[in-house]
């Protein structure tokens, strides 16, 4: 008797490796198309189409990790991914809209941060911690390229939500893009959110904030994403704060090991 060969395109182990990489790549492909609505100049969609990248880019990692599904591949994927739906996308965006008015500036600021968003993800790749400072998992080494990707377009996003102020928010463009693409490289730390322990007591909380937000974006979206923006912006200052604080902690702890070893 002949033997049934099934086809397969990867062994039926390996299944859950499909699952995060087939999100990773809707990702690129919103990124790509974020910069196509940019050149037919619907910047509400080629934004929205970055937020959403941004948050697919949250839940790959997550998924791959809940379900074990995390391998090599996938983490080189998502790197390239993040670079062209964070580090080219958004800098096209904001090119488009205002940074072409200054000519080759707007042109070299655009590069600047494109040069330091992928600097900053193979900085990331190469990132490890040992066992002792796991505590550091709960935090990246400067803005995270998805947030930079979207804080660079909170001048247009401003625009897009219709808050009135006697002044063109436009002009900050430049200043804003320079700012974020060095804090892309910079040491400053940020937190990732990895993983964080939630009390039972708050689960409902934290579910119906989740719910409001959603019904927010829905009915107010750049109203509310500026709104995120902002607040995820004064969480950088609390982040700096906590990390050092940790840091004096466990380097107190580790003199306190050292010193009972020697006794």
């Amino acid at each position: 008797m002949h033997e049934n060969n099934k086809f397969k395109i990867v062994s039926s182990k390996k299944t859950r490796y499909i699952l995060p990489n087939m999100l990773t790549l809707v990702g690129v492909c919103l990124g790509i198309s974020s910069i196509k609505f940019a050149l037919d100049q619907n910047y509400s969609l080629a934004v929205i189409f970055v937020l959403f990248a941004a948050l697919l880019d949250a839940l790959d990692g997550r998924v791959a990790r809940l379900i074990k599904g995390t391998s090599d591949f996938g983490k080189e994927l998502d790197s390239l991914t993040d670079f062209v739906s964070f580090g080219i996308a958004p800098a096209f965006i904001i090119y488009f809209w205002a940074l072409n008015e200054y000519g080759k500036i707007g042109w070299a600021i655009t590069l600047i941060y494109s040069v330091c968003c992928v600097l900053r993800l193979a900085r990331f790749n190469l990132t490890k911690h040992d066992e002792n400072n796991s505590w550091k998992n709960n935090y990246f080494e400067g803005i995270p390229s998805p947030a930079g990707g979207v804080i660079i377009l909170l001048p247009l996003i401003f625009e897009l939500s219709n808050f009135n102020i006697n002044h063109d928010i436009k002009n900050f463009s430049p200043y804003l893009t320079i700012v974020v693409a060095f804090s892309l490289i910079s040491k400053i730390p940020t937190f990732s959110l990895k993983k964080i322990s939630i009390s039972s007591k708050f689960t409902i909380f934290i579910l119906f904030s989740f719910g409001m937000t959603f019904v927010s974006l829905i009915f107010f979206t750049f109203k509310t994403l500026f709104i995120l923006c902002f607040l995820y912006l004064l969480t950088i200052p609390v982040s700096s704060i906590m990390f050092i604080k940790l840091v004096k902690k466990n380097n107190i702890s580790n003199h306190e090991d050292e010193h009972e070893d020697v006794l």
